[in-house]
């Protein structure tokens, strides 16, 4: 069987077009894409992805065929089984336990509010996605800081910073990490070494600067929390649980996360796993699949599967080819030039970009580059890891998580601007960003 050719624009519409004008009609596709995903109030980015998705294959950028190879099956398989194996936790009552236990640590302090809710969005961040983190983290932090009588904003805000750099330090906690670790054949234990210290780090100084900016702003007024504590301990219901199932859940997702570390160097991908210990979950979870695939998040898959296509179509005429080119001579060879130049540059372009499309266009680039350079230019896979998560936090569009909250937040009556996410967080991603890199260059020089 031969390979689908490519259905060229000259043979759908019966005119003769160079490469050149193929290569514009792709570049302004993706570019109109990204502008529509931009201004999401007007367009859904799940409706733009696929719009753009569509035009790709009407114009005869790429075949049908062709644009179905071109999605990244890895990432997709990846996001669904884990989603399954959090809905199935969720569904148990772990969740609901969890944040009952962390409540209690608290003790009704705004401060403690603050670190334990934090540390706990980016310890789950880091093992599970941070969609799926902040999508029960949110209301839950909007519950418990109402009841104590403290403004939901700011603790929003922090779980949202939370989320992104606890997030960056494995590779199933931020899309741009599963994204990466599928183009560049990287594996969860690559991400630990590489990529979990700057980011544990980068966690840790983002909630300590979330204290200062909240003490100055005078969000963390104790008084009275003991009393409003002891209030909701009284009102509270007994949390429901299903051990049995709650059992199941998390013995599968041990599996998971043990495979994702010993499964790359013998073949086994992590998108291939999620999917497969999730099933063998549904196997043995006495739970109907029809109403548990409801709550899988089908939105965020189809926004992948559609941005995949358009930039498959960027691909298909060479232009990742020409960047990678461009940047090889930018680098010159300097590796240790190469990491300030990737790093930084995603940290700004994904601070007003969603760092999901800028990930994929950039995976390619370096896909492109890695041809060029092989193995010794691995720190830049890296540096765009840090600088894609962490650049994520610079506004209120950077990232899907920060979008996520906000819609959660206004829901629940307590909307977050974009003005005032940013007299938050942009300090806070300013200085994590520029640690972060600035370390992991530093690091690199004295090893080389």
């Amino acid at each position: 069987m031969t390979e689908p050719t490519h259905a060229t624009l000259p043979e759908t519409l019966g005119l003769h077009l160079s490469d050149t004008t193929l290569t514009v009609l792709a570049i302004a596709l993706f570019v109109l894409t990204y502008a529509m995903i931009l201004f999401e109030k007007y367009v859904h980015r799940t409706v733009a992805a696929l719009l753009g998705a569509c035009a790709v294959m009407v114009v005869g950028l790429l075949t049908p065929d062709q644009a179905w190879g071109s999605i990244d099956f890895t990432t997709i398989f990846l996001l669904f089984g884990m989603m399954n194996i959090v809905n199935v936790l969720s569904r148990s009552g772990f969740f609901d336990l969890v944040a009952r236990r962390a409540m209690l640590l608290t003790r009704g302090e705004p401060v403690r509010v603050l670190w334990i809710f934090s540390l706990l969005t980016a310890v789950f961040s880091a093992f599970l996605d941070n969609v799926t983190t902040v999508l029960f983290m949110a209301p839950v932090v909007v519950t418990v800081v109402t009841r104590l009588g403290l403004r939901p904003m700011p603790y929003l805000i922090a779980v949202i910073l939370a989320s992104n750099t606890g997030g960056t330090a494995t590779l199933v906690g931020d899309p741009p990490n599963i994204i990466i670790g599928s183009v560049a054949g990287k594996g969860f234990g690559e991400f630990l070494v590489n990529v979990a210290p700057y980011a544990t780090l980068a966690t840790l100084v983002g909630i300590a600067l979330m204290h200062l900016l909240m003490r100055w702003r005078g969000e963390l007024n104790s008084a009275g929390a003991s009393e409003r504590l002891q209030q909701i301990l009284s009102d509270d219901r007994p949390i429901k649980t299903d051990p049995k199932l709650m059992r199941q859940a998390l013995v599968m997702f041990a599996v998971t996360l043990v495979l994702f570390m010993v499964g790359h160097p013998i073949g086994l991908e992590a998108g291939l796993i999620a999917l497969t210990t999730s099933t063998f979950l549904l196997l043995i979870a006495d739970l109907s699949p029809v109403e548990l695939f409801e709550k899988v998040e089908w939105a965020t898959l189809l926004f992948f599967m559609g941005l995949f296509i358009v930039v498959g179509a960027l691909e298909h005429v060479g232009v990742f080819e020409q960047v990678a080119t461009a940047l090889t001579g930018a680098i010159g060879g300097d590796i240790g030039l190469g990491i300030l130049l990737v790093g930084f540059a995603s940290a700004i372009i994904s601070g007003f970009v969603d760092n999901i499309p800028f990930t994929i266009s950039m995976a390619s680039v370096l896909k492109e580059l890695q041809a060029t350079l092989g193995t010794k230019m691995d720190p830049l896979w890296w540096a765009l890891s840090l600088g894609a998560c962490l650049g994520g936090n610079l506004t209120l569009i950077g990232a899907s998580a920060n979008i996520v909250v906000s819609d959660i937040a206004a829901r629940e009556g307590h909307p977050i601007s974009f003005g005032q996410f940013m007299r938050y967080a942009t300090p806070v991603a300013l200085v994590t960003v520029t640690l972060a890199l600035g370390l992991f260059y530093l690091v690199f020089q004295l090893s080389t």
